[in-house]
């Protein structure tokens, strides 16, 4: 997958792991309609929900997300998702070679608690993403209420 290594990419994707940068979330996008070049669309601050409204209908893209949460009253945590959209309107051909391309994404975006695999903006709701963030962490020092 050619793209997926580019400095640029590279460059957001240690902004959205650093404790002492604002951006929390990167977007990859195919650079077309054919092949397997990977670029990066977009950044921000704005958490999950900016994230969910830069998703294209029409194309497969991977997001990868900074998600913070309160354990309890004394604690903090940060944890990483690896979202892989599909959109309703993809073409047959690229939504089959998600399933291969993806790889790759994860090889390059490896710091990641979850995975989202995600067809609808529902599939996105921070609610549920906080919860199997927890599960996925271990300790639940919240009785398991979420």
């Amino acid at each position: 997958m050619s793209g997926i290594d580019a400095p640029e990419i590279l460059t957001a994707y240690d902004a959205v792991r650093s404790d002492k940068d604002a951006t929390n979330w990167l977007l990859l996008s195919y650079a077309g309609a054919v092949g397997d070049k990977l670029s990066l669309s977009g950044t921000g601050s704005g958490g999950l929900a900016e994230l969910a409204t830069q998703l294209d209908d029409s194309q497969a893209q991977y997001g990868y997300v900074r998600v913070e949460y309160a354990n309890d009253t004394e604690s903090k945590r940060v944890k990483f998702a690896l979202v892989i959209w599909i959109g309703e309107g993809t073409k047959v051909m690229r939504k089959a070679r998600v399933s291969i391309e993806s790889g790759n994404v994860k090889r390059v975006l490896s710091h990641h608690s979850i995975t989202v695999d995600a067809r609808d903006r529902s599939d996105l709701d921070e609610k549920d993403i906080v919860a199997r963030l927890r599960k996925a962490g271990g300790a639940d020092y919240n009785g398991g209420r979420g």
